[in-house]
């Protein structure tokens, strides 16, 4: 059985498979704004860790989408 850990991305709480990195999430949400800002507990990273950094239970996450309308 594949084991998962909670995360907050957005402020939602989302379900995803055990030691997702960013990168992952990005293609899994459908995140594909070259512009994404993506914050780890409202810290900026950088997108040359997002295949790096590995989240944990409970993690929070925010992507930003700079370019979208309005």
């Amino acid at each position: 059985m594949d084991k998962t850990i909670h995360v907050v991305i957005n402020d939602f709480k989302e379900t995803v498979a055990e030691n997702p990195t960013i990168s992952q999430l990005i293609v899994r949400y459908k995140e594909g704004d070259a512009d994404l800002i993506v914050l780890h507990y409202g810290r900026f990273v950088y997108p040359r860790i997002y295949a790096e950094l590995i989240l944990s239970h409970e993690d929070r996450i925010e992507f930003i989408n700079p370019n979208f309308g309005g």
